[in-house]
């Protein structure tokens, strides 16, 4: 039988995605764990202990590889509900230091991905109820951080991104919201910068997995069938600070 909610997550080898993974499972999701990383995110799954999880090989990227991940879990669960485009790359230069690559390659990963994993899930998202998209944004694309032209651009055109798909896919009845994460202990982050960070925060720690995980778990719910085009910000504060 189809399982009656399914959702992609990209970015789901460790970290955030592994965390929002486990967390939909425990709300009764089948769950394709997608991620560039193939083996890791074998592993993630392997894991889990479930057959109700499916370890996906994804390139963001890659419209071509967008396609086959979307109907490789449509013919394994029987459809896709929910889509978590939660991969993403931090990427950090000066302006005069940045390249054209480099400034690139961020836009490629946190922006066109989530534009092209849309548009491969779309034609699937509009039969069915109650289906969600969620964006990972960043506390970046509120405020500016130094040497995060890239990183921090690239989250802006995701926020604006996240707008108008909420605008333009209400009519189906497809929810389109976004969470903000702060600094959370992932891989992304190396152990001395989340040192900082956590100094310098008003709760004096930084974010874990599971804290953003919940947070993608309730707009994804059946608690949040009337928001749209929200921006859950999840930053312990980060985003109230001046410097």
């Amino acid at each position: 039988m189809p399982a009656d909610r399914v959702a992609l997550v990209t970015g789901a080898a460790r970290g955030q995605g592994a965390a929002i993974t486990a967390r939909l499972l425990q709300d009764g999701f089948a769950v394709a764990a997608c991620d560039l990383l193939a083996d890791d995110v074998a592993d993630t799954v392997a894991a889990l202990g479930t057959d109700r999880a499916l370890a996906v090989s994804l390139d963001v990227t890659s419209a071509e590889q967008w396609g086959s991940a979307v109907t490789r879990v449509v013919e394994h669960f029987g459809g896709v509900t929910t889509l978590v485009n939660n991969a993403g790359v931090l990427h950090r230069a000066s302006l005069s230091e940045e390249t054209a690559d480099g400034f690139e390659g961020s836009w490629r990963v946190n922006c066109l991905g989530p534009f092209l994993g849309i548009q491969a899930a779309l034609p699937h998202l509009r039969d069915v109820d109650n289906a969600a998209i969620v964006n990972t944004c960043s506390t970046g694309a509120i405020r500016p951080f130094p040497h995060h032209s890239a990183y921090g651009s690239s989250k802006w055109a995701l926020r604006g991104l996240t707008q108008v798909a909420a605008v333009e896919l209400a009519p189906a009845g497809i929810r389109v919201n976004s969470v903000f994460p702060g600094p959370v202990e992932t891989p992304m982050l190396d152990g001395a910068t989340q040192t900082r960070l956590a100094a310098q925060a008003l709760m004096k720690r930084i974010g874990k997995p599971m804290e953003i995980a919940d947070a993608v778990a309730f707009l994804v719910s059946e608690h949040a069938t009337f928001i749209t085009g929200s921006e859950l910000i999840v930053d312990g504060g980060q985003s109230l600070q001046s410097g």
